[in-house]
């Protein structure tokens, strides 16, 4: 068994972590004292590494102890070291951080990104739509007056074929061919691809 090296100092002198663990599990506060002063450090260093930010750091860090201080009951010897437990606790609250605070900067960005949609303008597609309409009035005086009779009934008036037929007094193939070629002259007219 390797023997453990102090930084900084001599090796603390009493019981070892696992002990002081098993006594916060019962509540023994000065158990909990000592093993804050033996982990504090390198938990706010590690949250440190991964946040880079000192405050948040520091809050994380605290987090981090308190639930050394609720869960100690839940550590098992045989999985690790208390110092192994307790820094992956630090860890996974700190990359939770993290993600947090991407999620939240993500969910901001999109507000933003939806707040610079411009919002409906009612004169503006009024004119636009009236544009439109003189367009295809202009087009629709470039149909020969049959090909003008035959797509005015069909779709202004809603007449199926077979009614513009009767109502023209002219065969339904007729009727077919006169709004074929009448609606490609105003597709070329409008400058609607095909």
């Amino acid at each position: 068994m390797k023997e453990a090296v102090y930084i900084g100092g001599p090796a603390p002198v009493g019981p070892d972590l696992p002990e002081l663990l098993g006594r916060v599990a019962k509540g023994d506060q000065d158990a909990f004292a000592r093993v804050y002063d033996r982990v504090c450090g390198p938990v706010l260093g590690l949250v440190r590494s991964v946040l880079r930010d000192p405050a948040q750091s520091e809050e994380v860090a605290q987090e981090v102890l308190l639930e050394v201080w609720r869960s100690a009951a839940r550590y098992e010897r045989a999985r690790g070291s208390v110092m192994t437990w307790v820094l992956t606790l630090a860890h996974r609250r700190a990359v939770d951080r993290v993600r947090s605070a991407q999620a939240s900067s993500d969910r901001e960005h999109r507000a933003a990104l939806l707040e610079r949609v411009p919002a409906f303008d009612e004169v503006t597609e009024e004119v636009e739509a009236g544009l439109e309409r003189e367009q295809v009035r202009r087009c629709l005086r470039t149909l020969t007056e049959l090909q003008h009779q035959s797509v005015t009934l069909a779709y202004y008036q809603g007449l199926a074929y077979r009614e513009v037929a009767e109502l023209l007094s002219v065969p339904l193939g007729t009727v077919k061919t006169r709004l074929r070629d009448g609606l490609i002259r105003l597709r070329d007219c409008l400058g609607v691809q095909a």
